[in-house]
């Protein structure tokens, strides 16, 4: 009966990992989509709805959090679990942030680099979820590593799409401005592909600590 209860318990903290990361899936296709069809009038709605997505995932770092202070045993090292789960929620509130400076710096049009930008999100975040489900088998899988290694790929193409933006941002944009508030935007974007791998790292550091 005990080896059931530790097997749940376990189970739980490799679940909650999956939720919130879906949830920051969801909310970069609704900044995908947000950016496709961009409309100043209607990003006050916008953003209230993704509002809602990001306070969904504080939700699932805090059912974590408690857990972890009730859980005994813990599948993996406690700092990690806990790192793990405040990096994915990072990638939420950092795509959420992205969202708010559009509407806190009267953006109008959007630049086709802020749609990459965001393509580029949705892959990520992708390969994320990809990653934490299979997760819960990190000491017998054959796959992890491919994940990591995409989550690796994918956020060096945010650094070039990051250093092609700004620099035609800067060669092209007249308005100082406008130069200030993409500036802004794109270094959101670029760090939120960092946060991602940053989840891609604790998972690999996890491997190799219990390997």
């Amino acid at each position: 009966m005990a080896d059931k209860k530790k097997v749940k318990k376990d189970e739980f903290f490799f679940v909650n990992f999956v939720e919130a990361a879906e949830i920051s899936k969801s909310i970069s296709t609704m900044l995908c989509d947000l950016l496709e069809g961009f409309d100043p009038a209607t990003l006050s709605d916008k953003l209230s709805e993704i509002h809602a997505l990001e306070s969904r995932g504080d939700a699932k770092k805090h059912e974590m959090i408690a857990e972890l202070v009730r859980a005994f045993i813990t599948p993996i090292e406690r700092e990690d679990i806990l790192a793990l789960s405040q990096n994915i929620d990072d990638v939420t509130d950092g795509i959420e942030d992205i969202a708010i400076h559009l509407y806190t710096h009267c953006i109008k049009e959007i630049r086709p680099e802020a749609k990459d930008f965001a393509a580029l999100l949705v892959r990520a975040c992708e390969e994320m979820c990809r990653m934490l489900a299979e997760f819960k088998h990190f000491k017998k899988s054959t796959t992890l590593a491919d994940y990591i290694r995409k989550i690796n790929d994918i956020e060096e193409e945010g650094d070039r799409i990051y250093r092609d933006a700004t620099r035609r941002l800067f060669a092209e944009e007249k308005d100082p401005v406008a130069v200030i508030a993409w500036r802004e935007l794109f270094v959101f974007f670029e760090k939120s592909c960092d946060t991602i791998e940053h989840v891609a790292d604790i998972v690999e550091s996890t491997i190799i600590a219990n390997s």
